[in-house]
């Protein structure tokens, strides 16, 4: 196994080896529905969004969204996957509520996207996960419960669904995050989902089994149904895994088929476990078939190398460009990238200051981490990039310092449209001590305390210098120029 493959053990299974798949279901963004003219839009009124194809009327047929079919090849051309030229649809028979068809719409042998794989970075590691495929298909209404009742909208049924299918290669929760946060950037760096996981527009299944770490065979598996959020997600993927090694251990000499039967399950955030919801279907209950009502999709070269031309910068790339260009951290770049919003945002920024590495750590760390406690974020918070491009300008300048700029940001966080230039100018405690003469005593009196320091620094410990500063920092609150205390203690010490 080579080096960006190897298994990532960030949680300690002992003996047993996880063993990760996911279906990633994505809402695809297009005008109308996948088989139907009503409109795609979430946030509407109950059954708004329908027509006589949506509902399953008699004698409505269905016909195909060629920008569906068209995100889905951009997907497969993103990841690297064979884009065959014939593939057909089918129908996969299931009795709920929220299917006024009794079946759905979907590809079962014949998918449009075969293979790919998509690059995801698991610490400082990058990391390739194996896609067996993608396929379309048409979502169901959504179930709605009240206390003394239940409905159904329908306004989801018909939504157009791209069904991204791992292969079962991933052996830790957090690789799984990584690789289902890769996915979701690909899909909004191509512009084919917004990928709101709050409004259901990017939902994961995940397929979990664990087995003995030099057994090649793979278990039983349990399928965790519509988890909605990637906290969720890491939180039940390690409940399921210590369930089953918890099961595993504690009948040694029974058949493991016996001991961890298939189902399928649902997470309960609150008691942090997975409960059963019903035994695992095969294949043969959907009573899959080919979908009569609807010709294959049939492509040509130079539809899939015209998409291919037109492909976007995607995130992988602009990682690499980030570490090599920007020379970022690679755990920061990982977190600009992975949300397209924010990498835009910064850089945004550095048309303003093109101090890459301080903007970074401005948007990432001290902006983000003001909005943790809030609910909200810096995306949504009003205050433009290049605010945050005058800010650290004006830190890199010298025109004000890092601890001024600290409070500067709480202001520009309570008032989203004011311009940091002129918050500095409105208050006098925002104006840096520039004078050497008021600033010398604060150097002698600091010098004189530390004598230690001093023969410290003389011996060629350059820490003992910054200790000096830091000192006369702390004497002035953060308001002198860090450029003249720099000077001052060079003159003084030399």
């Amino acid at each position: 196994m080579n080096k960006l493959n190897k298994p990532t053990t960030d949680i300690m299974y002992e003996n047993w080896e996880p063993v990760i798949g996911l279906e990633i279901h994505v809402q695809l963004k297009t005008k109308s529905k996948i088989f139907s003219p009503a409109p795609n839009r979430f946030g509407d009124e109950p059954n708004t969004n329908i027509g006589v194809v949506d509902t399953g009327q008699p004698g409505s047929l269905p016909v195909l969204n060629k920008e569906a079919v068209r995100k889905a090849v951009q997907f497969g051309l993103a990841i690297r996957a064979n884009i065959p030229l014939f593939s057909k649809f089918d129908r996969k028979s299931y009795f709920y509520p929220d299917s006024p068809r009794n079946f759905q719409i979907t590809q079962f042998d014949q998918p449009i996207v075969i293979g790919g794989s998509v690059v995801a970075e698991v610490g400082d590691v990058s990391k390739h996960f194996a896609v067996h495929h993608a396929h379309l298909e048409d979502d169901a209404g959504m179930l709605k419960h009240f206390s003394s009742f239940a409905g159904v909208d329908y306004n989801r049924a018909g939504v157009p669904l791209l069904e991204i299918v791992s292969e079962p290669c991933m052996h830790a929760p957090k690789e799984a995050i990584a690789y289902a946060m890769a996915v979701k950037a690909i899909m909004q760096y191509l512009d084919a989902s917004d990928c709101n996981m709050e409004e259901g527009s990017l939902r994961v299944d995940c397929n979990i089994s664990v087995r003995p770490r030099n057994e090649k065979k793979l278990r039983n598996k349990i399928e965790i149904k519509n988890l909605n959020s990637f906290s969720n997600m890491e939180m039940a993927i390690e409940a399921e895994i210590r369930r089953q090694v918890r099961l595993y251990t504690m009948h040694p000499h029974e058949d493991p088929s016996k001991v961890i039967a298939s189902g399928t399950y649902r997470f309960d955030p609150e008691k942090k476990e997975t409960i059963l919801m019903r035994q695992k279907e095969e294949a043969d209950d959907y009573r899959y078939f080919p979908e009569p009502d609807l010709p294959p999709i049939v492509l040509t070269e130079a539809y899939i190398e015209a998409i291919r031309a037109s492909l976007p910068e995607l995130p992988h790339e602009r990682f690499k460009r980030y570490v090599s260009d920007y020379l970022l951290p690679t755990g920061s770049a990982a977190i600009l990238i992975n949300e397209k919003k924010l990498a835009d945002y910064f850089e945004q920024a550095l048309k303003i200051c093109n101090q890459a590495k301080n903007v970074c750590n401005w948007i990432t760390v001290e902006f983000t981490g003001r909005f943790k406690d809030s609910g909200n974020t810096l995306l949504n918070s009003g205050i433009p990039a290049e605010h945050i491009g005058k800010l650290v300008q004006m830190i890199e300048e010298g025109t004000i310092t890092g601890k001024i700029g600290k409070s500067v940001a709480d202001e520009m966080v309570a008032s989203p449209s004011k311009d940091p230039e002129q918050i500095v100018k409105g208050n006098p405690d925002y104006q840096p001590m520039q004078d050497t003469s008021s600033i010398e005593p604060l150097v002698d009196e600091v010098l004189a305390a530390n004598p230690q320091s001093i023969t410290d620094f003389k011996a060629g410990k350059e820490r003992a210098f910054g200790f000096l500063v830091g000192q006369v920092m702390k004497l002035c609150k953060g308001k002198a120029s860090p450029a003249v205390v720099n000077d001052l203690l060079n003159k003084k010490l030399k």
